[in-house]
């Protein structure tokens, strides 16, 4: 057994250097405490990553975009160093009749966006409603909202007096978009948390990629604390073994991996809590010219069966995702398809066509990205947090362990770093 003088010498291991793991490390650094942060992977960010091509398009790993009215996002991240560009606060969308129309800053200022008794979208009953829901969580913060009783966000939509319309045609494009769950059977107090971040803020990018935000704190950790290219293969109270035959002692040890690896290590510890995951596809094109007219809103897909489900063009907001005279397109299909990549991008270019023109012809594929657990299921009656204490001296962390954003990731992993501290 470790000494207690020995222990307290020991650094905290962290396995993962995710947004939860980074977040975790940067809380104990800055409380003097030292940190060994290990993860398998070639480069931090766990879920948080991008690829450059040898042209120079950066391809985020899944169409993502950081909230920025996150609270913990705002309470570590320094977003002037990211250099944020920020998406139009609306959509495009197309109907189920072809038909497309354009909602501006529809959560911001609905009723300049929503008001038009002829707008395709609703009623406007429906567009009074979203006046209200907005009124409604600016007067709560997002942690009042989160602890709210919930059932799902169908119910909540339908029992708030929407439309059948409204949420055919707005929400379930939307939200489901963001929930990667077009059923909206996602638990309502997080759909009231996520419509309160859309009517405070803003959807943004840094102007180097997603990878920027994981990279910044992992750049405030001391030379040496965070090791890669380094997969554990189990945990024995509070020595970690690696697959290269090494074993480290930490005075505690933090999973910081998704759910299904945290299964892997612990299965006794989380077995019997849920770690389903919902699936998404991202295909990224390269086209000679923007065909979003360069106003930086996203293309929702109302139209049922679809397999592009959203599009954007996120180098019509930051110009550093494509070489000069390029345009990088993302397309994002949820759920599985039973399609090659090559199939996928064929039927994309079928469905695109019809959006944006016969130049569909003309995309080139940059790569396809698979991401399995892309976001973990959160239901009405699943706790907003788990516990994170998982035995002594063992903790957990990220956002598996709490409802699918990385606002709950950083919450997470500050929250245990919180616990830690006060262990001593």
């Amino acid at each position: 057994m470790t000494p207690p003088a020995e222990s307290a010498q020991l650094p905290v291991i962290i396995i993962g250097a995710g947004m939860a793991g980074l977040t975790c490390a940067c809380y104990l650094h800055r409380a003097g405490h030292p940190v060994r942060v290990l993860d398998a992977a070639d480069a931090v960010g766990g879920r948080v990553r991008t690829d450059v091509t040898p042209d120079g398009f950066r391809l985020d790993r899944g169409f993502q975009v950081l909230l920025t009215r996150y609270p913990e996002v705002q309470r570590l991240i320094d977003y002037g160093a990211l250099e944020l560009k920020a998406f139009t606060s609306g959509a495009v969308i197309r109907l189920p009749n072809g038909r497309e129309t354009t909602l501006r800053n529809p959560l911001k200022q609905p009723l300049r966006a929503l008001s038009a008794v002829t707008a395709p979208i609703g009623t406007l009953a429906d567009k009074l409603r979203i006046v209200s829901l907005a009124q409604h969580v600016r007067q709560h913060s997002s942690e009042e909202l989160l602890a709210r009783e919930a059932t799902d966000t169908l119910t909540f939509l339908r029992r708030y007096g929407w439309s059948e319309q409204m949420i055919d045609t707005f929400f379930r494009p939307f939200f489901g978009g963001i929930y990667l769950d077009r059923e909206l059977s996602t638990a309502s107090n997080f759909f009231e948390f996520v419509f309160k971040q859309f009517v405070e803020g803003d959807a943004a990018v840094p102007a180097r990629g997603l990878q920027a935000i994981p990279e910044q704190l992992a750049a405030r950790l001391p030379a040496g604390t965070v090791e890669l290219h380094a997969r554990v293969t189990a945990i024995e109270g509070h020595t970690v073994h690696l697959a290269d035959g090494r074993t480290l002692q930490g005075r505690a040890v933090v999973l910081a991996t998704d759910g299904p690896a945290a299964q892997k290590l612990l299965p006794q510890l989380t077995a019997p809590e849920p770690t389903a995951a919902r699936q998404t596809t991202c295909t990224y094109f390269a086209a000679d010219r923007s065909p979003g007219r360069g106003d930086g809103l996203l293309r929702l897909n109302a139209a049922p069966g679809s397999l592009a489900h959203n599009v954007a063009f996120p180098s019509d907001v930051a110009p550093e995702y494509a070489p000069a005279g390029q345009a990088l397109v993302s397309v994002s299909t949820h759920g599985h398809y039973g399609l090659s990549d090559d199939e996928l991008a064929e039927r994309l270019r079928q469905e695109l066509t019809a959006w944006f023109g016969h130049g569909v012809a003309g995309w080139r594929r940059l790569g396809t990205y698979h991401i399995e657990h892309a976001l973990p299921v959160y239901e009405a009656g699943q706790p907003v947090q788990l516990p994170l204490q998982l035995a002594e001296g063992l903790y957990r962390c990220g956002d598996w362990a709490s409802y699918p954003s990385l606002n709950a990731a950083m919450a997470t992993g500050r929250q245990v770093a919180e616990q830690l501290l006060a262990a001593g």
